[in-house]
């Protein structure tokens, strides 16, 4: 029986870390899987539901902490000390593959090959805020890799750039639970907006907010709840967005399950500045509710403006504001809108289509739809 390790960075359950857990129950249905997580967490516990063997082992995480005098410190020392026991760990199982999740843990790349099993890296990162050196130090591990998974076109065109040979690379777009029983819109919008996410920079939950607050300047009484919270480290963002959140933001901190805060909105906001691909996006689409998303990498791979959702320029709260606004001033058409892109969502992200082409990347055949 085909055994296979598979290696992630987090044991949270956001986007990157579903994906995981999909992988996964892909994988289990015909092979042994052993997950290695750096510590224990909500992720863990689902991943125990497959029936997967769970390892703790930490191991360096490329983070921007690290690019610092300091930090390259840091991570040579945690390199000495943690290479030689992923080696040892991967020789003494003699998996069938190793399955690297992200490419923000590259020492088990280098591991995998000094341990002579063949390494498919699973990249969910699209940097393009960087310079080109930057951008190749970042994917050189990656080309060591024998397969490499990119989650969009544009996770595609970041790591040819950076030197990665496009025939080593598949494109597989996520598969996306879907429920089947979403709750309909309310026949008459009340306002209320939903941003589902990390609180960060990236994803634009200071747009969202400032978004709301030129509503509100404007009359419209609507309302966001932020359901997410930050990394460790962005302390001070919080901190920020709760200053410039007034009357109508409500922090809802992490949650699990999200459909809920999906099915009491009227939209759904995805202000992301760089989204190399976006579930949340497609979950919104998938619960029946109207996208309003940036016009940036994977997200406009999901979203055609006008036929499943709406794309703004990324960083606008003007623009944002707008489309939210139109959104609720032509109710008949944003419920149209909805129904499309629910319907064009099941079609194109189905779970049963993920489990396929990842089974078929790692060589291990399921029978499953």
């Amino acid at each position: 029986m085909e055994h296979v390790v598979v290696t992630h960075p987090s044991p949270d359950l956001y986007g990157s870390d579903r994906m995981l857990l999909e992988s996964v129950r892909a994988l289990t249905e015909a092979a042994e899987v052993t997950v290695v997580l750096p510590e224990e967490g909500p992720l863990g516990d689902r991943l125990r539901e497959t029936g997967s063997e769970i390892a703790i082992m930490p191991s360096p995480v490329l983070r921007k902490s690290l690019l610092s005098p300091r930090g390259v410190l840091t991570l040579t020392w945690q390199t000495l000390t943690t290479l030689p026991r992923i080696v040892a760990m991967l020789r003494r199982i003699r998996p069938t593959a190793l399955y690297v999740s992200t490419l923000t843990i590259p020492l088990w790349i280098v591991a995998g090959r000094l341990a002579r099993v063949p390494v498919i890296c699973h990249v969910h990162e699209a940097e393009q805020h960087i310079s080109p050196l930057l951008r190749r130090l970042l994917t050189a591990p990656v080309r060591l890799a024998h397969q490499v998974v990119a989650n969009s076109e544009a996770c595609l065109r970041t790591l040819t750039s950076g030197g990665v040979r496009p025939g080593r690379i598949t494109v597989i777009y996520n598969g996306v639970p879907d429920r089947g029983d979403s709750t309909p819109l309310r026949d008459v919008p009340e306002g209320r907006l939903v941003l589902v996410g990390r609180l960060s920079p990236r994803k634009g939950s200071d747009v969202a907010v400032r978004a709301v607050a030129l509503l509100r300047e404007r009359g419209r009484q609507v309302t966001l709840t932020l359901v997410g919270s930050i990394f460790p480290g962005y302390e001070w963002f919080e901190k920020e967005l709760q200053e410039l959140a007034a009357d109508g933001v409500v922090f809802a901190g992490f949650q699990d399950p999200v459909a809920p805060f999906l099915a009491d909105a009227d939209i759904a906001l995805v202000p992301s500045r760089e989204e190399p691909f976006g579930n949340v996006a497609v979950e919104a689409m998938l619960a029946g509710r109207p996208v309003v998303a940036s016009e940036v990498q994977g997200l406009t791979e999901i979203i055609q403006t006008g036929e499943t959702g709406v794309l703004v320029p990324p960083g606008s709260p003007e623009a944002l504001a707008d489309a939210i606004e139109a959104l609720l001033d032509d109710w008949p058409r944003t419920c149209a809108l909805a129904c499309d892109g629910q319907r064009i969502a099941r079609e194109r992200f189905a779970l049963s289509r993920y489990h396929r082409e990842i089974a078929r990347v790692l060589g291990v055949p399921i029978t499953s739809a």
